[in-house]
């Protein structure tokens, strides 16, 4: 009875991780692109010499629109996904029900394929057929190669909204600070170190999504952040000398 309650135990937690694991990628990309977009828009208005308080009005508005429009996409991608994926699911019940010979004979194909025959191949293709829902999954993933989205949708988009506004805030923290109560720092520096350690933190988590080298994914993401923060501040810094 212990060992039952210590697996089942078990088991819940591993279905809980497994669902924060299904939406950790999205908070990660979401959080990339909240804080490199947020971090080019400081950067590009440092090099322009702008104001702490346009920084500010510029940074929250693309904290809002762009986070607004990526969550809009992350959700209609998830929809779609989802919807596609059960136009299909009916169609191959329509073949099921109409044309039961010829999608006996694609799972028979199928089965043949993987090395199945002879007797045992007959036994796999009526233990298949002979359930229609079973048939008609094995046909959605062995023949159109379509696996189930099971996130979502408006879960995707809230997480994707959420993980842009918290991580984009970031670039913009020291700039909000300074504006309530002045510090005597510079804030660019500052906003350039809270950045970095930004980066490195979803650096870190993206190598978890991706499985890739912690060390090599934290660089990857620190080098691309830094690239668009660089190509901005040189932008901002060449359009203010035209200008002014």
């Amino acid at each position: 009875m212990a060992h039952q309650k210590q697996e089942d135990r078990i088991h819940g937690k591993n279905r809980y991780l497994s669902r924060f694991q299904d939406y950790l990628g999205e908070f990660v990309y979401g959080g990339i692109d909240g804080s490199v977009t947020t971090f080019a828009v400081v950067s590009g208005s440092a090099g322009a010499n702008l104001e702490s308080s346009i920084i500010i009005i510029l940074g929250f508005a693309n904290l809002i629109a762009d986070g607004f429009a990526m969550s809009i996409g992350s959700y209609l991608s998830t929809k779609s996904e989802k919807e596609n994926y059960l136009k299909h699911k009916s169609i191959e019940y329509w073949e099921v029900d109409n044309l039961p010979e010829k999608e006996r004979e694609e799972i028979r194909e199928i089965y043949a394929s993987k090395g199945f025959e002879g007797e045992l191949l007959e036994k796999v293709v009526d233990v298949i057929t002979e359930d229609r829902d079973r048939w008609v999954d094995i046909m959605m993933k062995e023949e159109l190669e379509m696996a189930e989205e099971t996130k979502s949708p408006f879960k995707m988009g809230a997480i994707t909204f959420l993980s842009f506004l918290l991580l984009g805030f970031i670039p913009l923290l020291i700039y909000v600070i300074d504006y309530v109560n002045p510090v005597q720092s510079d804030l660019f520096l500052v906003s350039s170190i809270l950045t970095g350690s930004c980066f490195v933190g979803i650096g870190f988590l993206k190598s978890v999504v991706t499985g890739t080298k912690k060390l090599k994914s934290v660089v990857e993401t620190l080098l691309l952040g830094g690239a668009a923060a660089v190509l901005s501040y040189f932008v901002g810094d060449f359009l203010q000398s035209l200008i002014s």
